[in-house]
């Protein structure tokens, strides 16, 4: 393997495969002093104030003069925004069509959605109502449920809001559309949906305001009309004990791909993450897409710096200037809270390598694949084109899958160059690491090891291929590493967004 990658002729600075002792020589160039794994090295004298270029883009601006074998890093790259001259609908490639139709066995729900799980959430309209929803699902053993082979779990939804907030806010919206995304999902079989009483986040507002319908597999109710929590636990389980038989009938038929939709997600990203698994992921949703299905990219914080490629992407111009207005949006979030959008890098992203929002941004929009941007979302809310999306959220990896599977996502693809575990109930959720040494230290939790494309064992294209077809087979029951260990139940957290009052 060689000891550096360069992505395009134009870039100025390339990454270094291995670590890199002084007087190493990477394309005639001495380098001066260690260079860590995944960090750049320049190739050319770049003067102070000049820019930075990898992926033929600029990730930055020189702090200092840097010299030909110098190591690039936080040290001497700062962060700018960039004046981007955006373009709309000039980069639309085909979608390919596909050899052969592929199918998965699916949960057909009656709302015409599809599911790959069976579950039973218990949402809560507010985190008075957290610890009781707890005790409701506790109580549901593997014993308990042993008789209903066909529900994958009791899974309690609870958060830390749902009051002192805003009653008509932006918060309040994006609350209320997790709750009915959660509630509409199809890979939920049944809900019940647990409140205090007094809270902001009243339960027949929600009802009321999103056509939801009580009935056998939907109940409502309240521990301030239960008569307290133990009154409430003990009719909670009441509830889901006559659910079980109804929601232990649906059964698994043979559905098409194109009923699949794809949460598309990064954490804990390392300089490998836009060389290696986020190309094949995108590859994997190009598969998806000429299926008819449905990829979802979201963290518009780490589009930032990159989202000119996705308005060239876009279907029409109106798209393209949606996310733009999401761009603008999160610039003056950024400021009227005195942040910056180069807060994100993460330590643990530029200790892999990254140094700014920019060069993230770049590796993280790969994930999108190269089919046109057919629609673009507000956090949370229903996803209705087919083919590649976005969604706005958060880069919090957290908040912003709870926006992509309350937008509809029955399957979550997480990449990760640092080793994230996460799972996402009630989607499978897989892992794809970006490199071998990690995959290695971690193979319990990792599904697919995307580093046997830096090592030249594998293409981007036949990795995207290993992960569309575990997209599949997943969809059609089989556990992810995640999920076969019980993660999902803890990282449901609705982005909180506006004063607490």
């Amino acid at each position: 393997m060689q000891a550096h990658v360069r992505l395009d002729e134009s870039d100025n600075v390339v990454t270094a495969t291995r670590a890199l002792e002084s007087g190493s020589r990477i394309e005639s160039v001495a380098v001066n002093g260690l260079v860590p794994a995944g960090h750049k090295v320049a190739t050319v004298r770049i003067p102070t104030g000049e820019p930075v270029r990898k992926y033929a883009q600029v990730i930055g601006y020189a702090a200092t003069d840097i010299s030909p074998g110098d190591h690039v890093h936080m040290h001497n790259l700062e962060f700018r925004s960039v004046d981007q001259g955006y373009e709309f609908a000039t980069n639309l490639r085909p979608v390919p069509q596909p050899e052969r139709c592929d199918t998965f066995m699916g949960y057909r729900r009656d709302t015409g959605q599809t599911g790959t799980r069976n579950y039973i959430a218990i949402l809560t309209s507010v985190n008075c109502s957290a610890t009781a929803a707890r005790m409701m699902a506790t109580h549901f053993t593997p014993e308990r449920l042993a008789a209903y082979p066909n529900v994958d779990g009791i899974v309690a939804f609870v958060h830390g809001t749902g009051c002192a907030m805003g009653g008509d806010g932006t918060g309040f919206e994006a609350l209320q559309r997790v709750l009915w995304g959660y509630a509409r999902n199809p890979n939920v079989g049944g809900v019940l949906m647990a409140g205090l009483g007094c809270e902001m986040m009243q339960i027949d507002w929600l009802i009321e305001a999103h056509g939801l319908k009580p009935g056998p597999t939907f109940r409502p109710m309240n521990i301030q009309d239960r008569g307290g929590l133990r009154k409430t636990v003990e009719a909670g389980i009441a509830t889901i004990e006559e659910m079980l038989p109804l929601v232990n009938k649906a059964r698994r038929e043979e559905c098409p791909a194109s009923e699949l939709m794809v949460a598309l997600q990064c954490g804990g990203s390392d300089a490998w993450s836009g060389i290696t698994a986020n190309p094949a992921v995108g590859h994997a949703c190009d598969l998806l897409v000429a299926q008819g299905g449905t990829g979802v990219l979201a963290e518009t914080p780490e589009i930032y710096g990159a989202e000119h490629l996705l308005t060239a992407r876009a279907s029409d111009r109106r798209v393209g200037e949606s996310l733009l207005d999401l761009i603008r949006w999160w610039e003056d979030y950024a400021e009227r809270n005195r942040g910056s959008m180069d807060n994100n890098p993460s330590p643990g992203n530029k200790k892999g390598g990254l140094t700014t929002i920019l060069e993230k941004s770049l590796g993280a929009a790969a994930k999108g694949g190269t089919t046109p941007l057919r629609g673009v979302y507000r956090y949370a809310e229903p996803i209705t084109s087919k083919g590649f999306t976005f969604m706005d959220s958060p880069g919090y990896d957290p908040a912003s899958v709870t926006g992509q599977i309350a937008s509809g996502c029955n399957l979550v693809c997480f990449t990760t160059g640092r080793g994230s575990t996460a799972g996402y109930k009630p989607s499978p959720s897989m892992k794809v690491a970006t490199n071998s040494e990690m995959y290695g230290r971690m193979e319990e939790d990792m599904d697919v090891n995307a580093g046997r494309i830096l090592t030249g064992d594998a293409s981007v294209e036949e990795v995207g291929r290993e992960i569309y077809e575990m997209w599949l087979r997943m969809a059609s029951g089989e556990m992810s590493k995640s999920e076969a260990q019980g993660l999902g139940d803890f990282e449901f957290v609705p982005w909180q967004i506006g004063a607490v009052m």
